[in-house]
């Protein structure tokens, strides 16, 4: 088919190329702009412009599709349809209604649960045991359309938002070429009222580990906001960035640390977690074994 790929981060290069080797016909690629990065602040390409560049693709980046000057543009390109997967941009109606199939999107939660900016961390933080890829005809509303295609994924107990990233863009790179291969007969069905919830963009606020809260909670906010923000705790003037976690049966008051001998466990309002790889700040994440050796906690609760 004749396409225009949307798509920004990382999370949608797997999906790019995917599509290219299904042979499809990708007409242009759409991202964010190039934006200041790096010590030098100089204007780094965003990983799908990179990816596009290396496949040869045409690449637009517009601050936005309202002007009618960029959606004359758009409708030009004469595609069959759009694939858009975290694009970053709202796209207005003329732009839904251009491609003769309109545009699909690839959203990382099984919706109607957790529409919005943050479908991953939300689940994980909330304690979902299940998430999926959704292919989505696109509608001006968030993440409302009628989904042609849904594939589940189960959410394993040391997962985090990296992991199930990686998983997700997989998935859902192999859900994309199968709708595409079968489009027209595909039927959209309508999502339903019930069990609508948001994945709110995260706000850095809710990293601060709280330690009255029960080791489950506390052990789902350092999975869901592993690698960024990253849950974090203050130790002797240090700020500690937890990347991964379990939860282990021991007790204790809540913050102090039950064991830093070759393990890192603290005790929660209700258990305990155990830390499996932490960063301190200016330095690299480092498994717990390693980050011991260079760190030791004193005898005060964590705070």
């Amino acid at each position: 088919m004749k396409l225009v790929f949307m798509g920004t981060p990382e999370f949608s290069v797997p999906v790019l190329d995917a599509l290219v080797q299904a042979g499809h016909d990708i007409v242009c690629v759409y991202c964010q702009p190039p934006r200041p990065a790096g010590r030098g602040k100089k204007d780094r390409p965003t990983p799908v412009h990179a990816r596009a560049i290396e496949l040869g693709l045409p690449v637009r980046h517009p601050v936005s599709l309202k002007s009618p000057a960029d959606q004359a543009d758009f409708a030009a390109l004469g595609a069959d349809v759009a694939v858009v997967v975290a694009y970053g941009l709202i796209l207005p109606q003329a732009v839904l209604d251009a491609p003769k199939f309109g545009c699909l999107n690839i959203h990382a939660s099984l919706l109607p649960r957790w529409r919005g900016a943050a479908p991953i961390h939300r689940a994980i933080m909330a304690g979902d045991t299940e998430t999926g890829v959704c292919i989505m005809q696109m509608q001006a509303g968030l993440d409302t359309g009628p989904v042609v295609l849904r594939d589940a994924l189960p959410i394993g107990d040391t997962d985090t938002t990296q992991m199930l990233h990686d998983k997700l863009s997989t998935q859902g790179a192999a859900l994309i070429v199968q709708a595409l291969d079968h489009l027209p007969d595909l039927v959209p069905q309508a999502q339903p009222d019930d069990g609508i919830t948001y994945a709110y963009k995260i706000d850095k606020a809710e990293a601060q580990i709280d330690w009255s809260r029960s080791a489950v909670e506390i052990d789902r906010q350092i999975r869901g906001l592993s690698p960024f923000p990253g849950a974090w705790f203050d130790a002797q003037g240090d700020r500690v960035k937890c990347l991964a976690s379990a939860v282990v049966d021991r007790t204790g008051p809540a913050g102090h640390i039950l064991s830093q001998s070759g393990e890192l466990i603290i005790a929660c309002g209700q258990g305990a977690v155990s830390i499996t790889r932490a960063q301190r700040a200016g330095k690299s994440a480092q498994d717990i074994v390693d980050f011991l050796r260079g760190f030791q906690f004193g005898d005060d609760p964590l705070v």
